[in-house]
This record gives structure tokens, C-alpha cells and sequence, in this order.
């Protein structure tokens, strides 16, 4: 490790102490360990199945009358696939309460975008997720799709988006907990991938070029006890060019945030509105 990242290890340690003892802090953290728990005894479910690629299909039959109302009502927005991207070290079932509500809620198509820890490179993902949402569109007949994209699912999403011509097909991405601004805790890491997602990387200079026919609405929810965004306004989307709104949950962990019912509840109503404009739906 170089005196560069050294300094930078001790700036991180130094901005997690300040606020680690801090009765929210605590608070969230206790939120944490119970999503964990359970989290990790479902883990393995998404090691051995592939359900999390599974599309979901609705009939009007035995429907709710919130089911009904979106199919009904909107039929274009309950027919628009989306597309749930884990974060690092992680799977599809981090998305099991979220992927439940959406059913609920009346949309047909949900499907989840899936990479493996020993991922190298934001770029060469992003490329793949890319062909995997030009499959999607095929297979569905849709043009446009949403993603809400969980810690590094987000920002695979926004480099999709932003870097690689997905504002084209992607209506809202949604994330979630997301680096966007890089995080000083990644220099405690030496991983090429983690490297990616320090403030001063040159992912992070890229993601801040101009983006002038980025049309996507981006929304992006962000914790004030984030445990591995460092500080926690990073995972802030500031850009000139994007369309973007940022919204603060208070008290929620990092892990928590796709488990968490009032964020949930958000996107599936943020969702359940496609209007041309883009324009962020309160």
C-alpha cells in the first residue's frame, strides 16, 4: 500500500469515527444486524436458484385492486420490465421484500442482473449489462426499461446510462446507496474494483464529464448512517446534465436500504408513473 493510500485509509478511519458512536449511528446499526441476519439465511438461495431471472407474470385473475388499478389504469407502466442490480458480494435476494411489493403493486416484468464478487471493472459490466437489457427489451416487446440498482448495481446502471448510450432505453434508474460521488472508505481496500470507487479515481473523472444527451431520470436515495459511503452526501447524484433527484432516509443502513418499507414503498410508486417528460414523480 503507498503513503497515497495510506493517508487516505486514515482520512476514511478518521470520518468513521466521528459519527460511529452517535446515538442515529447506533440506532441503525441495531436496524442493520436484524436485515443481516435474515439476509444472510436466505443468501444461499440466490447461490443455487435462478429465480432471481425469473420474469413475473400477472393475469387479471385473483388480482388486488392495487394489481388491477396498474394494469388497468397504466397498462404501459405495468408492462415496462425492470431490472434489479445487487450490489458487491451479494445476489438477487437482497431484492426479496422489493421484488414482492412490485408484484403487489401490478407490474408484469421483473427480472435481476447478476455479476460476481471477483468483478474487476465497472466499464466491462456495465458493457454486459447493456446486452442483457437489449435482451430484456427483445424478449418483452418494451422499448424502454427501469433499474434500481443497489451500493455498486447503481453505479454499473448510471455508467450504463450515462457513458455507454442506455439513456435510450433505461426510463428511471433508481439507486441505492451508491457511490456517485466516490467514497473515502474504498481506500481502505486495495481491490482494482474497490479502487474504482475512490473520490479521485479516474471512474469517478469520467462519470463527471459533460452528459448533454443523458435524458434518463435518475433518483437516488441516500442514508445519513451509510456505513461504507464515506461521507454520506456522496451518494448524492450531482451532475449539471443528468436529471436527478436525491432523496435522504434517515436512520437506515446501508445494507437495509432494499429491505426498508417506506424506500420501497417510494419506488413502487415512483415507478407506477411513466411520464414523458422524465420528470421525477413525488
Amino acid at each position: 500500500m503507498s503513503a497515497e493510500d495510506i493517508r487516505g485509509a486514515l482520512e476514511g478511519l478518521k470520518y468513521g469515527a466521528r459519527s460511529v458512536l452517535s446515538p442515529r449511528v447506533l440506532q441503525g446499526a441495531a436496524v442493520e444486524l436484524g436485515w443481516i441476519t435474515t439476509h444472510l439465511a436466505m443468501y444461499p438461495l440466490g447461490l443455487v436458484g435462478a429465480s432471481g431471472n425469473r420474469a413475473e407474470r400477472l393475469t387479471l385473475s385473483g388480482l388486488t385492486p392495487a394489481q388491477r388499478s396498474l394494469l388497468v389504469g397504466d397498462v404501459r407502466a405495468a408492462g415496462t420490465p425492470i431490472l434489479l442490480a445487487h450490489g458487491i458480494i451479494d445476489n438477487h435476494t437482497v431484492f426479496a421484500l422489493m421484488r414482492r411489493q412490485l408484484v403487489r403493486r401490478g407490474f408484469t416484468r421483473i427480472q435481476t442482473f447478476s455479476y460476481s464478487p471477483l468483478t474487476l471493472d465497472v466499464r466491462s459490466t456495465a458493457e454486459r449489462m447493456g446486452a442483457e437489457i437489449e435482451r430484456l427489451c427483445e424478449e418483452s416487446g418494451s422499448d424502454q426499461i427501469h433499474i434500481v440498482g443497489h451500493s455498486l448495481g447503481g453505479l454499473i446502471a448510471r455508467y450504463y446510462v450515462q457513458r455507454l448510450g442506455g439513456s435510450e432505453r433505461v426510463h428511471t434508474c433508481v439507486t441505492l446507496g451508491t457511490p456517485h460521488q466516490g467514497t473515502v472508505a474504498a481506500r481502505l481496500f486495495p481491490w482494482p474494483l474497490v479502487k474504482q470507487l475512490r473520490p479521485d479515481s479516474d471512474l469517478m473523472t469520467e462519470l463527471a464529464e459533460p452528459a448533454p444527451d443523458c435524458h434518463t431520470r435518475f433518483v437516488a436515495f441516500y442514508s445519513d448512517v451509510d456505513q461504507l459511503i464515506v461521507p454520506q452526501r456522496r451518494a448524492r447524484l450531482r451532475h449539471p446534465d443528468l436529471v436527478a433527484r436525491n432523496i435522504r432516509v434517515d436512520g437506515v443502513g446501508h445494507l437495509s436500504l432494499p429491505f426498508h418499507g417506506d424506500v420501497v414503498h417510494q419506488i413502487t410508486g415512483m415507478l407506477s408513473h411513466l411520464d414523458d417528460e422524465q420528470h421525477t414523480v413525488a
